[in-house]
């Protein structure tokens, strides 16, 4: 029977296809901690108290890319280029979701604005982050090999996730709902398409290293599709609210550290 469980554990069985799936991962985690430092460095003197929260995100997601290199270095592998198709960091910046990474690379000061920007395509993001750890730690988050991993990755996305209820909810109370609402909607809308386009080319990619069958890749292809139709039709819509977190000051405080994979 084809489900999310046995479709991972055949990725995780197999060197290479577990090669790229941490490559994949290695890479958009550690394009996040670079896109969250500098947006750090860049606040508005306004909004200078959301500094350290915005590097402890950026310092979560460079650990997160270190420990699915770890996870690789641990098993003898090396990581291997990211398929540009496969790249949803990248995809989303050029479909214009988030901030420009020119506008990131400069010197000039951000806007408050771009910082509403900044939370609204995060609390996007940390929500598809948040429920694929959250399908992973329900899974195996007594795997002897990744279990450690997924337990503390999920712990973090879901502290992202709050953080940013918490700070959208902060500059919807002073005056931004309107902006906010509109952004959030662009942004999910945008996210659900690139998210259906980058899991058919990764399961295409680990179709081809795993000599999958015509036959089971059109059907994890329709089931691909099946949840993008869900999504646009209803779905987007848990990617916009907002609603006060139980976990309060989510990032306050240093990140934790990586751990060790002897």
């Amino acid at each position: 029977m084809l489900s999310a469980k046995s479709l991972f554990e055949e990725i995780l069985d197999n060197d290479e296809s577990f090669r790229l799936f941490c490559s994949i991962a290695a890479s958009g985690e550690s394009q996040g901690g670079w896109e969250n430092g500098r947006i750090a460095a860049l606040v508005p003197r306004e909004q200078r108290e959301l500094a350290p929260k915005i590097a402890r995100h950026g310092a979560d997601e460079d650990k997160h890319g270190r420990i699915f290199n770890a996870l690789m270095k641990k098993r003898g592998l090396q990581p291997v280029a990211v398929p540009p198709d496969t790249d949803y960091t990248m995809l989303l910046e050029r479909h214009g979701i988030g901030l420009a990474h020119e506008k990131l690379k400069g010197d000039q000061p951000l806007t408050v604005q771009d910082i509403v920007t900044y939370l609204a395509h995060s609390r996007v993001t940390e929500q598809r982050a948040s429920e694929q750890m959250e399908l992973l730690r329900k899974h195996f988050a007594d795997h002897p090999d990744i279990g450690r991993a997924v337990r503390m990755i999920s712990h973090d996305e879901d502290n992202h996730l709050a953080y940013c209820h918490e700070e959208l909810l902060r500059f919807a109370y002073a005056g931004h709902g309107r902006a906010i609402q509109r952004v959030l909607r662009e942004c999910a809308l945008a996210e659900i398409r690139i998210y259906r386009d980058v899991s058919l080319a990764v399961m295409a990619h680990m179709g081809r290293i795993l000599g999958w069958s015509r036959a089971r890749a059109t059907v994890l292809a329709a089931g691909i599709h099946a949840v993008y139709a869900y999504e646009r039709l209803a779905g987007w819509r848990r990617m916009v609210s907002l609603r006060m977190p139980e976990r309060r000051d989510a990032l306050g405080g240093p990140a934790a550290a990586a751990p060790e994979f002897a």
